[in-house]
């Protein structure tokens, strides 16, 4: 941590005296340039040679960027967008001496004309001090922006649709080139896990708080009881550039059986079980803390780093299972329940699925365990049959495991009766297991054949549907 807070000081120096280079007292710009202005500035800058001059530059821009209101950075990120593109005549030119001759020197001169010039933008950017984090909260911006695009590309009439589908392709191909550039400088090597415990700063405990996707911690105690327990262990993934700003984090309960639910592992006042009895590691909460990271992996690296540190710290763990939320169930199953024909129900299941809509019904035995027995082969049906178009489970956190290499090992009726789980899958949970030895397999067989790996029990239970099995499923992506 001392090497880069040297070299931050360093890059503030450069920066420092660059300003002098440049004739720009701190906070000049930032006083005076709008968002026309700051893309300006931006065409400056990646026209620069000097360094001292072009960090204090860099700076000076997203110093001024976090300025802007809303609409304005909107304003220059519509700018950016249409205007930092490739130069066509250079890739025109590159194109045609490639196919005259082709080179590799040549293929290297026609690959670097068809970058983007919003592609170098980003990089000089991130030589300012902090450049890396400024980036990610913009590219924030921009998926508001494409958000808004997109409303009003399909509101747009006439003459006018062109137009606004051009602006949105180029924002797409802004974020692309955000996404390309991240992916490099966040990678696996970069990364740095971390144990967060009780002793952790406060300051980092605090966005643990805050950043919790899947189980919210309520309070100051809630996270204690989370991370303190010796039978309870979170770990977070750092970067270099954002020292103070987790990037993802999964939490762990040491358990001597497979949990069924999440309120007795959230529970405060439990006897915590000694490390050395635990059998098995429960994910039980795994968030990705910055949006402006999407699309760049690293969960996957994550759960098999943790996966591995805990094997070689306790012997006794044979058995590594998250307990996962089922996001996009109870929209599934009541698009299946009100269509026609459903896919994945059979009638007596629509009908005994109508006690759904009894409010409190999972408080109710007898209710609970009629819809328990159709729901159960309808969520079979719906890990193996349902596929989006690119041809994988519509679960987003069913293809993040199954992605990995896990095994959909058991789906848990009721296993979260919060209004949270309640809302969005009925209640249902699932675990996924992690095979150490079939990893690998499962992961083969999923990314080219589509195949999820289930277990005996989940696939029983498709069988007593009396649905149709499911089918493999070919290769639906490049």
């Amino acid at each position: 941590m001392a090497a880069i807070s040297f070299f931050g000081d360093l890059l503030q120096t450069i920066s420092d005296r660059g300003r002098d280079l440049v004739g720009l007292g701190r906070g000049d710009i930032a006083a005076r340039a709008g968002a026309a202005d700051l893309a300006r500035l931006c065409d400056d800058l990646i026209s620069r040679r000097g360094e001292a001059s072009g960090v204090a530059l860099a700076r000076a821009i997203l110093d001024r960027y976090a300025h802007l209101s809303a609409a304005e950075r909107h304003e220059f990120l519509r700018a950016i967008a249409l205007d930092f593109g490739a130069d066509h005549r250079a890739v025109d030119a590159a194109i045609t001496a490639y196919l005259a001759n082709p080179s590799r020197a040549r293929l290297g001169t026609l690959h670097e004309a068809a970058e983007p010039r919003s592609q170098e933008l980003i990089r000089r950017l991130n030589l300012a001090r902090g450049g890396t984090l400024s980036l990610v909260r913009m590219r924030e911006d921009l998926f508001d922006l494409r958000r808004d695009l997109r409303k009003e590309s399909r509101g747009a009439k006439g003459s006018g649709d062109k137009a606004e589908a051009a602006l949105l392709d180029a924002a797409d191909s802004l974020d692309s080139d955000f996404e390309h550039l991240f992916a490099s400088w966040f990678n696996r090597g970069f990364l740095v896990l971390r144990h967060i415990d009780w002793t952790t700063p406060a300051h980092i405990l605090e966005k643990i708080i805050r950043y919790e996707a899947v189980h919210a911690i309520a309070d100051w105690d809630d996270l204690r009881a989370r991370i303190e327990p010796p039978d309870r262990r979170c770990f977070a993934f750092f970067h270099p550039a954002l020292a103070d700003e987790p990037l993802i984090f999964v939490e762990v309960a040491l358990t001597d059986t497979i949990a069924p639910a999440i309120a007795p592992i959230l529970l405060r006042e439990r006897k915590p079980l000694p490390p050395r009895s635990a059998t098995t590691a429960i994910f039980y909460s795994i968030s990705n803390c910055q949006k402006g990271l999407a699309g760049v992996t690293f969960g996957n690296f994550l759960i098999k780093q943790v996966v591995e540190d805990l094997a070689r710290e306790i012997p006794s763990l044979k058995t590594f299972v998250t307990l996962s939320p089922v996001p996009g169930f109870a929209t599934w199953l009541t698009r299946e329940r009100r269509a026609d024909s459903p896919q994945s129900l059979l009638p007596e299941d629509v009908e005994a699925l109508r006690g759904l809509d009894i409010p409190g019904w999972h408080e109710d035995k007898t209710l609970s365990e009629t819809i328990r027995k159709a729901m159960i082969p309808a969520a079979a049906a719906y890990f193996l049959r349902a596929k989006n178009e690119r041809g994988r489970p519509l679960d987003p956190v069913a293809r993040f495991h199954l992605g990995n290499g896990a095994r959909l090992e058991r789906i848990n009726f009721l296993g979260d009766v919060s209004d949270k789980g309640i809302g969005q899958s009925h209640g249902l949970m699932v675990n996924y297991l992690y095979d150490l030895g079939a990893i690998e397999k499962n992961h083969e067989t999923y990314a080219n054949l589509g195949t999820v790996a289930a277990s005996s029990s989940v696939s029983r239970e498709l069988r007593a549907s009396k649905l149709p099995p499911p089918r493999a499923v070919a290769l639906a992506e490049a």
